[in-house]
């Protein structure tokens, strides 16, 4: 549980949301991530609600969540499936205060290997599904003047890895679209916040949450082919506690100035900081060259 300070989203007064509470709703909520970040916020006190292509085993899972949850079936693919979620979601609890974009697919393979069909359903998850919610609850939250958008992305959002390009590729583009909304959302009082787990101890490696090419190139053997093993090797066995991740990201919603990004693993923020680093280096390694295309009108200054 947390010893920070809450900073509770809601109005006094406000209908079927007493004080000190939020409403969240939280996307691929039956398991992994999703389920640890529910089963932490009712510890809180907060009401949720909980979605997932089939939501009855969420219900089933936290009975003593009583009337404080509210389990859907939502296919975050389908954009009119979404709307009437949220529909239902505001109609229960009379507000949603904290959106958790979680639900989302792995796919395993090397940039060539990965067929069209494949990349296109990583995307409609990863990428459009994470827009439906958001363009569903939005029009609420800049009512409201306030809220939290709390994106669920990966340190491969962030640093390029083998074998994960084509699942990079939809995380890059989460985090785009994130940090350009934090911009836009600021001035309304709405924070948004992109989460970058390494690897956590959950199913998401299993072929339930991923996709593996069966299409393999013998000359990737020593690059995404280790990945590919690794992969395997350490499921069930990675470093990350999703409990004590749950518990950090239900953390910063408590804050009144949380961060734009938080990375969660050691693993992560190792990957992290030397990508940083390198990416640093080179820029001041490139930078005559960077500066040398200016149109010679332009002033440039620190040369």
């Amino acid at each position: 549980m947390s010893s920070l300070p809450a900073t509770s989203h809601n109005t006094p007064g406000s209908d079927n949301a007493p004080v000190g509470s939020d409403v969240w709703f939280v996307t691929g909520a039956s398991r992994g991530f999703g389920l640890a970040i529910v089963r932490e916020a009712l510890a809180r006190g907060h009401k949720v609600v909980a979605t997932a292509r089939r939501s009855d085993r969420i219900a089933a899972l936290l009975p003593e969540a009583s009337q404080n949850l509210l389990a859907l079936d939502v296919d975050v693919t389908d954009a009119a499936e979404v709307t009437r979620a949220v529909d239902a979601a505001t109609e229960h609890f009379g507000r949603i205060d904290v959106v958790v974009n979680n639900a989302g697919r792995g796919l395993l393979g090397a940039v060539e290997e990965v067929s069209d069909q494949a990349v296109r359903a990583a995307f409609d998850v990863n990428v459009f599904g994470a827009l439906n919610v958001q363009r569903a609850i939005l029009p609420q939250l800049r009512k409201q003047r306030s809220g939290h958008i709390v994106n669920v992305s990966s340190v491969a959002g962030v640093v390029g890895i083998p074998g994960w390009g084509l699942y990079n590729s939809t995380k890059f583009a989460m985090e785009g679209f994130t940090e350009a909304m934090s911009h836009e959302l600021a001035p309304l009082g709405i924070k948004v916040t992109l989460i970058e787990p390494g690897y956590f101890r959950t199913d998401f490696l299993d072929t339930s949450s991923l996709s593996t090419e069966n299409n393999v190139i013998d000359d990737y053997a020593a690059t995404a082919g280790a990945t590919r093993s690794h992969a395997q090797d350490v499921n069930h066995a990675q470093p990350g506690d999703p409990v004590k991740g749950a518990e950090a990201i239900v953390n910063l919603t408590e804050l009144a100035q949380p961060p734009l990004r938080l990375v969660l693993g050691s693993d992560a923020y190792g990957f992290t900081r030397a990508k940083l680093e390198t990416q640093v280096a080179e820029l001041h390694t490139w930078r005559k060259v960077s500066e040398s295309t200016d149109h010679e009108d332009q002033a440039v200054h620190g040369r």
